[in-house]
C-alpha cells in the first residue's frame, strides 16, 4: 500500500501514511509531532514550501499578520474549519510579518489571504475573512 506523503510541520520530515489511517491520528516516524490534526497550525516559510510541494493531502494557508484586525477575526472561524475538514485537508497559518518573503513567493497583496495547494500547486486563492462554514465550501470546491 503506497500511502500518502506528509510533511512533518514540526519537524519538516516527510512521512507516508496509508490512506486509511489518516483519519487515526498518525504520527510523525521521526519525532511523533501528530501529522493529521483539528486544530491550525503555524508553520514558517520553509515548512510551507515543503509540504505546499510534496504534501500528498491538500494543504490551505492562511496567509496573515498580528496586527490585521480582519486576520484576528477570520482566527476562530478559520480553526472551526480545520475542525471540519480534518482527514480531508490541513490548514495552516503563515505570519507575514514574520516571514515577510513568503508574501513575495506567494505574491500575497493583502491579508488575510488563503491559498489552497494540491498536488504541489496551488489550487485556488481567496482574500478577505470569511465565517468558517464558508471556508469549508471554499476549500471543498478550490480541491
Amino acid at each position: 500500500m503506497a500511502g500518502k506523503k506528509i510533511t512533518c510541520l514540526d519537524c519538516g520530515q516527510v512521512n507516508r501514511v496509508p490512506e486509511d489511517k489518516l483519519m487515526s491520528a498518525p504520527k510523525c516516524g521521526t519525532c511523533g509531532a501528530p501529522l493529521i490534526s483539528d486544530k491550525v497550525q503555524e508553520v514558517d516559510f520553509a515548512t510551507l514550501q515543503k509540504a505546499a510541494r510534496t504534501d500528498e493531502v491538500p494543504l490551505v494557508v492562511d496567509f496573515w499578520a498580528p496586527w490585521c484586525g480582519p486576520c484576528r477575526m477570520m482566527a476562530p472561524e478559520f480553526s472551526k474549519a480545520a475542525v471540519a475538514m480534518k482527514g480531508q485537508a490541513r490548514l495552516v497559518k503563515l505570519n507575514t510579518q514574520d516571514h515577510p518573503q513568503a508574501g513575495q513567493a506567494y505574491g500575497i497583496r493583502g491579508i488575510p489571504t488563503m491559498a489552497a495547494f494540491s498536488g504541489g500547486r496551488e489550487k485556488a486563492r481567496q482574500s478577505g475573512a470569511m465565517p468558517g462554514a464558508q471556508i469549508v465550501d471554499w476549500v471543498k470546491r478550490a480541491l
